[in-house]
């Protein structure tokens, strides 16, 4: 019985023809999402603002600014309310009351108490409180791992490979996670911890698939050292498109399926590395690949380590003969 096999092995698509225009539309996208945080800022949840976040189920639609208005009725703070997966849930996010934790209960008490009165059958689901200082710590700690994330991802490529491999690496990991952002940005979903989790998980399959690529574009710039760079990088993106599809498929299939069946909390986690997963499997093929061509590198490039490393074998060979 034959494996199934969804990528033949006679597969040749000329990935590096187009290169140019995917560079173009990589930069005006990254441009974009880049504009649309600063234009429009991205929507920070109480992990990283502070405030308090009450999620509640009403037991039919309802009219938003009415809730918005009677919520600002209690004399809270301006309340900003979204939906919050499905046109009967909402969550209402409000300014951290003065007064510590007994404040911050008396609040949501008579948050509570009015959507009790006002929408009968409707249920809080939760209650978050953040104080200011803990968000703050939150958003500088959730920064940091991120941006530490790439750099220590760009170094590890850079001595495994070649310093052109690390920068392609970072350049392609700084691509996703700036579209990213762009689409949240853009939609104003909610960017709480969970979102940076993401950031986290999508890094890291990115800069798995990018490893696997570079690992054989390295072998077969060793094992053609007279053929072009062009057609050396197109056999090594064919080569491993059969695992590139198998597991970017698998894993956008699985997230899907949680997207659309899974729970509300996690709606805003798993639609992020379901983007994250498709947007790294286009920037390892188009942006980590030919970049290597912007740098310069050839398939002789790194002849000279090569035979540099080689020299003391064959004089060893030639001493214990």
């Amino acid at each position: 019985m034959k494996l199934l096999k969804l990528v033949p092995d006679t597969t040749n698509i000329d990935f590096m023809r187009v290169r140019n225009i995917a560079l173009v539309l990589s930069v005006l996208v990254t441009i974009a999402s880049l504009v649309l945080v600063g234009v429009r800022g991205l929507n920070l949840g109480v992990d990283f603002v502070g405030g308090q976040m009450i999620r509640t189920t009403f037991a039919q639609p309802v009219d938003v600014e009415q809730l918005r208005s009677r919520v600002g009725g209690l004399g809270l703070g301006e309340a900003s309310i979204q939906e919050f997966g499905g046109p009967t849930s909402y969550q209402i996010r409000l300014p951290k009351p003065e007064g510590g934790e007994n404040a911050a209960n008396a609040a949501a008490s008579r948050v509570r108490q009015m959507l009790g009165q006002q929408y009968p059958g409707s249920r809080v689901d939760s209650v978050d409180t953040v104080s200011g200082k803990v968000s703050e710590e939150l958003a500088r700690d959730g920064g940091l791992a991120i941006v530490l994330a790439m750099l220590g991802i760009a170094l590890y490529i850079w001595f495994r490979f070649e310093w052109q491999f690390g920068v392609g690496a970072l350049v392609t990991l700084f691509h996703d996670v700036s579209v990213i952002l762009g689409f949240f940005a853009l939609t104003q979903l909610q960017v709480d911890l969970n979102i940076v989790a993401a950031f986290l998980a999508v890094i890291g399959y990115s800069l798995n698939d990018t490893v696997v690529i570079y690992d054989r574009i390295r072998e077969n710039l060793r094992k053609y050292r007279k053929m072009a760079i062009v057609p050396l990088l197109n056999l090594s993106l064919n080569e491993t498109l059969s695992r590139t599809i198998v597991t970017s498929g698998s894993i956008m299939l699985a997230l899907a399926m949680l997207l659309f069946f899974g729970p509300d909390v996690i709606f805003g986690l798993t639609l992020a590395i379901l983007l994250g997963t498709f947007i790294g499997t286009y920037s390892s093929i188009y942006i980590s690949a030919p970049i290597l061509v912007w740098l310069g590198v050839k398939p002789d490039s790194f002849l000279r380590t090569e035979e540099t490393e080689a020299a003391p074998a064959r004089q060893s060979d030639g001493a214990v003969v």
